[in-house]
């Protein structure tokens, strides 16, 4: 059913499922949604915002994420109606990752293993890893 580009379709307190293909949903919100096993493909998302959401198994191929602030990433807080007392996030993977000039600050990187990674120019609180590693070897 064709509508007229200014139409809005609200849905609450229901359950569907959405076969959603070549539409513009610009400006669209959701809140307070399930959409486990969703899949977004071949998708525009440009300055999409997820604020407190659960996203456990969450898998994104072949993003491009330039300019993407990703922070408060970890399990909820004390005060947040999900806190688990003593909960432990599972680890998240990063591969085949282009994060050339970006920035990690106040992260818990406890246990992370870097593997196959080019380090050049890295550092951790400005020094370079490189550095660090010859130093490591001598």
């Amino acid at each position: 059913m064709m509508q007229n580009a200014n139409d809005q379709l609200s849905i609450v307190n229901t359950k569907k499922v959405l076969d959603v293909k070549h539409a513009d949903l610009d400006g669209s919100q959701f809140e307070t949604v399930k959409m486990c096993h969703a899949q977004f493909k071949q998708v525009w998302m440009a300055s999409l915002k997820i604020v407190d959401a659960n996203l456990s198994d969450l898998e994104i191929d072949g993003a491009q994420i330039g300019g993407a602030y990703i922070h408060h990433i970890g399990m909820p807080r004390k005060g947040n109606p999900a806190y688990v007392e003593n909960a432990k996030q599972r680890p998240v993977r990063f591969e085949d990752c282009e994060l050339e000039g970006s920035t990690i600050t106040n992260c818990d990187l406890k246990h992370v293993a870097f593997n196959n990674c080019d380090m050049e120019g890295a550092t951790i609180n400005g020094i370079l890893i490189t550095d660090l590693l010859d130093n490591y070897h001598k």
